[in-house]
């Protein structure tokens, strides 16, 4: 059996070969650290949201019948069921779910990546030293969440920072450093992402 993963990450344009690299080492190193060094999926960095939906439709049609193939992507917008991806998808995406997906092919960030990072306030706090907490969402419900609201307030927990949160390298950067356990602790759908793939790889 074989895994694949396509990840809304990277970028098009002058520099996509190098933030698709970035992106692909980010989520490969957090990845690991939920202990999956040696049983790792083949991670594709596919810049854009539709792109990455298309690429995961590409495997998914390529793929031999007992490999796992999967979509990492934002929600965009916080969900009323985790487990009913293609639901949620539909909904606001007008995506069609395709013949024989499932929804444990979808793997949602709730509702961006910047949710993540916000998430780890240890990691924050290591990679900016001048990191202005209070300006952070709470934690509490924090999936929940707009997502311009959850980037907005990592740019302003940073922006004091000589490397202010951006997204594109910096941002693969912390999310290398993420801890899987404490993002378990504060984010449903990453506790859902990591029971799908410990029971498929």
């Amino acid at each position: 059996m074989s895994a694949e993963l396509y990840i809304e990450g990277g970028a098009t344009g002058a520099d996509s070969k190098e933030l698709q690299i970035r992106c692909r080492e980010g989520f490969r190193k957090l990845l690991e650290k939920c202990g999956y060094k040696g049983r790792m999926p083949r991670l594709f960095a596919c810049g854009s949201r539709g792109a990455t939906f298309d690429d995961f439709k590409f495997g998914l049609a390529a793929k031999a019948s007992n490999d796992y193939v999967a979509m990492w992507i934002d929600s965009e917008d916080p969900l009323s069921d985790l487990e009913k991806t293609w639901d949620h998808l539909k909904q606001r995406d007008n995506w069609n779910k395709p013949t024989g997906a499932t929804d444990d092919q979808v793997l949602l960030m709730t509702t961006c990546m910047e949710t993540l990072i916000a998430a780890d306030r240890d990691a924050l706090a290591n990679h900016y030293n001048d990191l202005q907490v209070s300006a952070l969402l709470p934690l509490l419900d924090l999936e929940s969440r707009n997502r311009h609201c959850v980037q907005d307030s990592l740019f302003r927990a940073t922006q004091n920072s000589k490397n202010a949160y951006s997204k594109g390298k910096r941002s693969y950067e912390i999310l290398s450093k993420l801890t899987p356990a404490t993002l378990e602790e504060h984010l449903p759908s990453f506790v859902r992402t990591r029971r799908i793939l410990s029971e498929k790889l």
